[in-house]
This record gives structure tokens, C-alpha cells and sequence, in this order.
């Protein structure tokens, strides 16, 4: 406002032109909300300079701008002072828009515009020194500057078998040792006693299967799902031909007192005589814990409850280092998952009831463990190499490495969305805001007049039943009161109908005017049946401005009666 010397309709329109805003939880509670009246002790004066009502302003941090009760969201905010939205995964895209979808009312679900990025990690930050020379011996040096060109990656198969399990097998005896010098700091700490202590340094085997679990211990990420069946859990555990062990590590936020609580659950079975060998809880996690783990573990175990994780990324930085997944179909792991590169716990349903899915998903973890990641760990040849483990750790990491990186994810960010936000930021700002103004007020008639928009006749020049390929013609009568006829789009959506009668991933056409009959606009287009089955149509009418996002920007739209 100051800059360009325009009105906060105008400035605000600019600066959400050049905003992208990123969402990274589908849990609604991780969203700040504020009640009305600490948003009025501290934000009157700041409206009054902006020159608006208070209750302006609030407006824009509400689902319903004109709900006065209703309290100010970040999130909301967020999206209406930006032209763009993204989740972090393609699970994540879809929970966010059933979230927000009320804020573009009328717009069926795939059309609400939230789009997604999925989230990657930063390779050399991750993988271990050990790895890092081997895949420069057989990769050459461009994988590390260039992590996101899988023609690289596809050099993983010149790695002999005995060459990339010792480097794996080295890490893990690392991981062994910082757990057993991690613990024995932990129990001196706590003033243990001298055979507590010594007992820490024969704790784990770094031979045996060893899986990862570490993250921030909310609840619906579920720490405890391992703990459902303890007797089933030791006897994966302590089985004498195949052993398993666990090394977990995490926080709880300060005030989670459920988080805490599952910390304590995990801490206590750790500390059971029987498998205190077997289960070993780091405390402190922190970058350096989490780097030991990754670079060392051979599978880590992810199981938030589904659709709660946005994206996660720590069981991304195992793939570079070889090791494996083993997780719920959820955030990155959704899309990521075939049988070849590791192990899914269900398969992405959805459940009415927490404590069932609980129970489905904690037995399908249990036999996951006990029929194919036990055995096949376990599975050797005379050189005793696990071949078929091998090829599955080649798998993984040849096709998930390049694209589960921040290389591939901050050249997706740029392309789609950083550079276009960049130009159309510069297209508006020129002339020293020029466009702007009329912007603002084709905003405003839509707002003033819209109500007035109405479909008066949709006409069909066909039968009801008509072929694929066929195409229908059609005619569409409507009153556009006061606004002018450029300022509309008039689409056909169509597509296959489901059992209640909606039309699912319509298709849409905009028609052509045809001119005046008395005070109604006509257009006419043609309908296209694409699909055999119960195939349906409808007409509407959208806002249209060459430099406006529709419907990010502006969600009014008219359906036909």
C-alpha cells in the first residue's frame, strides 16, 4: 500500500499474487486459531492503518467470512492471501481438500485448488560416509550434485551383492555400538547400578534384524501399535534362529500428555528382563540420533494412522542407505510402495473405528514380521548373503532415490509454482500496480451482482440415450443481470454419474454466446459422451478475469437448477 500507493483491496490482491501457501499437517489442530477478541486487542489499530473494518480483516481468517463468532485460522488466512495452495503428498492433497473444501462452495471435490508437492530429503545430509564411497565407486560422483536423475540411480546394479551388504552390514554394527554407548550414558545418568551399566554393553546383536522406529510421539502416530500383543511381539523378538530387535527413539511435545504417556508404554516394555537385549529406547532424539538410525537400520517401521500423515520423510532417508520400509499406506509412502521395495501394513483402507483399525493393523504388522521380513532377512546363500533381500534393497534404492530428494522437490516447487508466482507478481506490479484497480473491481461487481446470475433453459437436441462418441448438442439460456458477459464462463461438466446421482472427475467445456433472446444470453456447446454407463451433464457459471486465478481467487460460481 505504502509502495505503489494503492488501497488494501489492490496491495492485497498483488501480495497474494506472488504467495504460495504450503499446508503440512491434515490434522485441523495443527492450525493456529484466535478468538475475535484477542484478534481486537491486538489487530484494531493495524486494520484501522490498512484502512478496513476490523471485522474485514478477520473475514479473511474464517471458512465463513460472515460468521462474527467464528475464530481466526492461520490457515485460512494463509489461503486467502495467496493465489496457490499445496500439500506435501498426493494422500495429503486429497485429505486437505475435504478439509477446505467449504471455502469454494459448489466446486466438486477434485476441483477445490489444492495441489501437491510431495516432500523429499536432503540425500547428502543423510547417507553415510561408508555409503557415500560406494555409490561414487560405481555411480561416479554426479548422484550426490545431481540425486534426481534416475539414469544414475540405475547404475545401483554394477554394486556386487557381497560389496553393498557389507557396507550395510558395517553401519549396523555402527548403530549397535551408538545404542549400547547411548544407553550406558542414559543409565549412568539415572544413577543405575555398576551391573545395570555393564549389562548395557552386550545389549543388541549386529548380526540380527534390526528395525528403526523414530519420530515425535503424537498419538495418532501410534508408538504403541507394536505393543497390542506382547507375547506375539516376544516371540518374534526372541526367536533363537531369526532374531529381531527394535531401537526406537522420539519426543512429546511439552504439554502432550498422551505422547508421554506412549513414551512411557515403550520405556517400560524396553525395560523388561526378557527382551532389554532386544529393545533399546535413545533418548534425546535429535538430528544426530536420527542419522545413526537411518544410516544403520534395515527396515523402519512407520505406523501413523491413516490419512493423518501429511508426507514424513524419515523413512525417505534410509533409501539412499539401503535399508527398507515397512509402514502404513499413508503421506510418501502411499505412492511410493510396491512389493519390490518394500512392505505395506494394510492396504490404504479406511476405518470408522480407531480401536479396530488398531487391532487389523497391529496383527497385519505382526504377520508382516513373522511371513516375510523375518524370513527373507534370513534367507542365505552358501556366502551367506540374503540375495533376495539384496535385490530388494537395489530396488529401492534405484527407484525411490531420485525422486524422494529436495533436488526433485525445490525444481517441482519452482517450475509449477515459484517462477509463475514470481512473473504474475511482476505482470501486476508494473506500471505501478495498473491492472490492479480494475481487478478490484471486477471483484466487486461479481460480489454486488452475483446473486442475480441465473440458468434459465438448458436444451438438448438428442435423446436420452446416446452412444459413445456421440456428440449432443446443447443450448443454454441465462440472466446475467448486471454483470457483462465477459466477466463469465459458461462450462459443460460431464462425466460418469455415481449410485447418488454425481457426476465423479467431470470433465468440463466452456460454450460459445450466441447472441440474445430478449434480456437472456444464449450459448451453445456440445455434450460428448466419452464413457458407456450411466453418464450424466450439467451447466454452470464461473468467474473469468485474464488475470485472476479462478476459483483460487475467486470461488462463486452458478449451477444449473
Amino acid at each position: 500500500m505504502e509502495e505503489l500507493r494503492v488501497s488494501f483491496f489492490e496491495a492485497r490482491q498483488l501480495c497474494a499474487a506472488g504467495n504460495l501457501f504450503t499446508t503440512h499437517t491434515p490434522v485441523a489442530a495443527g492450525f493456529d486459531r484466535f478468538d475475535p477478541q484477542l484478534m481486537a486487542k491486538y489487530f484494531s489499530a493495524f486494520a484501522e492503518r490498512l484502512g478496513i473494518p476490523l471485522e474485514r480483516l478477520l473475514s479473511y481468517g474464517r471458512q465463513n467470512p460472515a460468521d462474527a463468532n467464528e475464530s481466526f485460522n492461520m490457515a485460512y488466512f494463509a489461503a486467502r492471501i495467496s493465489s496457490a495452495a499445496n500439500a506435501v503428498s498426493r494422500l495429503h492433497q486429497v485429505v486437505t481438500r475435504k478439509m477446505v473444501g467449504a471455502m469454494w462452495p459448489g466446486y466438486p471435490l477434485e476441483e477445490v485448488p489444492v495441489d501437491s508437492v510431495t516432500n523429499g530429503i536432503h540425500i547428502r545430509s543423510w547417507v553415510s560416509v561408508e555409503m557415500t564411497g560406494l555409490l561414487n565407486r560405481y555411480l561416479g560422483h554426479r548422484w550426490a550434485e545431481e540425486p534426481a536423475k534416475s539414469d544414475l540411480w540405475n547404475r545401483i546394479d554394477r554394486i556386487p551383492d557381497h560389496e553393498l551388504w557389507r557396507v550395510h552390514q558395517i553401519r549396523r554394527e555402527r548403530l549397535v555400538n551408538y545404542a549400547r554407548q547411548a544407553l550406558e550414558f542414559q543409565l549412568r545418568r539415572r544413577g543405575s547400578s555398576d551391573a545395570e551399566i555393564a549389562a548395557a554393553g552386550a545389549v543388541l546383536n549386529p548380526d540380527a534384524l534390526t528395525i528403526g522406529f523414530a519420530r515425535r510421539f503424537a498419538t495418532y502416530k501410534r508408538a504403541s501399535l507394536l505393543l497390542r500383543d506382547i507375547p506375539r511381539l516376544k516371540r518374534i523378538l526372541l526367536n533363537p534362529a531369526r532374531p529381531v530387535q527394535f531401537l526406537i527413539a522420539g519426543k512429546a511435545h511439552p504439554h502432550d500428555t498422551a505422547g508421554k504417556d506412549l513414551i512411557r508404554q515403550v520405556i517400560h516394555f524396553a525395560n523388561d528382563l526378557e527382551v532389554r537385549r532386544s529393545v533399546v529406547f535413545v533418548e534425546d532424539y535429535d538430528i544426530r540420533v536420527a542419522r545413526h538410525l537411518v544410516q544403520g537400520a534395515d527396515v523402519w517401521l512407520n505406523t501413523p494412522r491413516r490419512p493423518n500423515e501429511a508426507s514424513g520423510t524419515s523413512g525417505m532417508k534410509l533409501l539412499p542407505n539401503g535399508g527398507l520400509n515397512l509402514s502404513v499406506l499413508d503421506g510418501w509412502w502411499a505412492e511410493a510402495f510396491d512389493r519390490e521395495v518394500g512392505w505395506a501394513i494394510g492396504r490404504g483402507e479406511d476405518y470408522d473405528s480407531d480401536e479396530y483399525q488398531d487391532a487389523v493393523e497391529s496383527d497385519a504388522l505382526y504377520n508382516l514380521l513373522e511371513r516375510d521380513v523375518t524370513p527373507l532377512f534370513y534367507e542365505r546363500d552358501q556366502e551367506n548373503l540374503p540375495l533376495r533381500w539384496i535385490a530388494k534393497m537395489k530396488t529401492s534404492m534405484k527407484r525411490l532415490s531420485p525422486i524422494f530428494n529436495t533436488n526433485r522437490m525445490v525444481l517441482e516447487y519452482a517450475e509449477r509454482f515459484y517462477m509463475p508466482a514470481a512473473k504474475r507478481y511482476s505482470d501486476l506490479a508494473a506500471q505501478a500496480g495498473a491492472k490492479l484497480g480494475p481487478i478490484v473491481e471486477w471483484r466487486k461487481r461479481l460480489r454486488a451482482s452475483g446473486s442475480g446470475v441465473k440458468i434459465t433453459r438448458v436444451q438438448t437436441g438428442g435423446s436420452r440415450a446416446i452412444r459413445v462418441g456421440e456428440k449432443v448438442p446443447l443450448t443454454v439460456s441465462l440472466v446475467l443481470g448486471e454483470i457483462p458477459p465477459e466477466d463469465v464462463r459458461v462450462q459443460i461438466v460431464s462425466g460418469s454419474v455415481n449410485p447418488s446421482g454425481a457426476i465423479v472427475n467431470g470433465s468440463c467445456t466452456d460454450m460459445k454466446p450466441a447472441g440474445m433472446a430478449g434480456n437472456e444470453h444464449q450459448y451453445e456447446g456440445q455434450l460428448e459422451c466419452l464413457e458407456s454407463g450411466s453418464y450424466g451433464f450439467s451447466v454452470r457459471v464461473i468467474p473469468y478475469h485474464p488475470d485472476v486465478r479462478v476459483p483460487f481467487e475467486h470461488p462463486w460460481l452458478v449451477w444449473a437448477e
